[in-house]
């Protein structure tokens, strides 16, 4: 069995929200066409006057509907939404031959964390947003903030170090990038590996391996203990190259 599959340290940037799009781009064409063939069948069975042909057709009308207003938007926000990790997740990866380490959709079963960076400076979790914009810090809602600071703690629970929480906008205008709402930091991706490398060291690369381990254990745990459904999500959508490096060729 692949690495992927069993190794949740090495899943890709946005492979989750990705796969999510798949799945329902999938089953949106399964519904329509099965629509689409019972209505065939039962008109050339019945004949085109049938109540039940009739009945069919405005059945596969409806769900057209339905499709285009609630499905479709629906989507596309997802599709946007993995768009955006894939974009943050190629910048942070671009650090980890600097001596960072990052890991990817991680799930310890309270959510999932998009980015876990860990570094000279400290560790840092990176939610990442499709928002369009434009962004106003002091408007932010509490259950963006709220879904930060608890990954936040989450990792502090797993590491024992003070972690910060970021907030990245893939590519909305932020009226006050690097401001800080309730303790969590809010800034564009374009700024992103500046304000990254602006950080002074605080931890050793033995401290940042040690700190690393932890999370991988943590994250190793918790796959083990998830149902087997879950696994075999990862089975049916493993795949894609290993997302952390710097780490003898990883």
């Amino acid at each position: 069995m692949p690495v992927l599959q069993t190794d949740p340290t090495r899943r890709t940037a946005g492979q989750y929200a990705r796969a999510t799009v798949l799945r329902l781009r999938l089953r949106t064409l399964v519904i329509l066409g099965a629509l689409a063939v019972a209505t065939a069948l039962l008109g050339r069975t019945l004949g085109l006057h049938s109540k039940l042909f009739l009945g069919s057709e405005v059945a596969l009308l409806a769900s057209m509907f339905v499709i285009t207003r609630y499905v479709l938007p629906l989507v596309e926000r997802r599709d946007r939404g993995a768009t955006g990790e894939e974009q943050v997740g190629e910048l942070l990866d671009q650090l980890t031959g600097r001596g960072w380490l990052v890991i990817h959709d991680a799930t310890l079963g309270r959510g999932n964390v998009d980015h876990i960076l860990i570094g000279p400076p400290g560790i840092f979790t990176i939610e990442t947003k499709s928002h369009p914009g434009p962004i106003r810090v002091a408007r932010l809602h509490g259950a963006m903030l709220s879904q930060a600071q608890a990954q936040r703690k989450t990792i502090e629970r797993v590491t024992g170090v003070e972690v910060e929480p970021l907030i990245v906008f893939s590519r909305a205008w932020v009226d006050r990038p690097m401001a800080r709402r309730k303790g969590v930091r809010v800034l564009p991706a374009r700024m992103l590996l500046g304000f990254l490398s602006k950080q002074p060291a605080r931890l050793s690369r033995e401290e940042i391996e040690r700190r690393y381990k932890l999370v991988a254990q943590a994250l190793l745990e918790h796959h083990r203990r998830a149902p087997v459904a879950n696994r075999s999500w990862s089975r049916v959508r493993g795949g894609g190259q290993a997302v952390v490096r710097g780490r003898g060729g990883r």
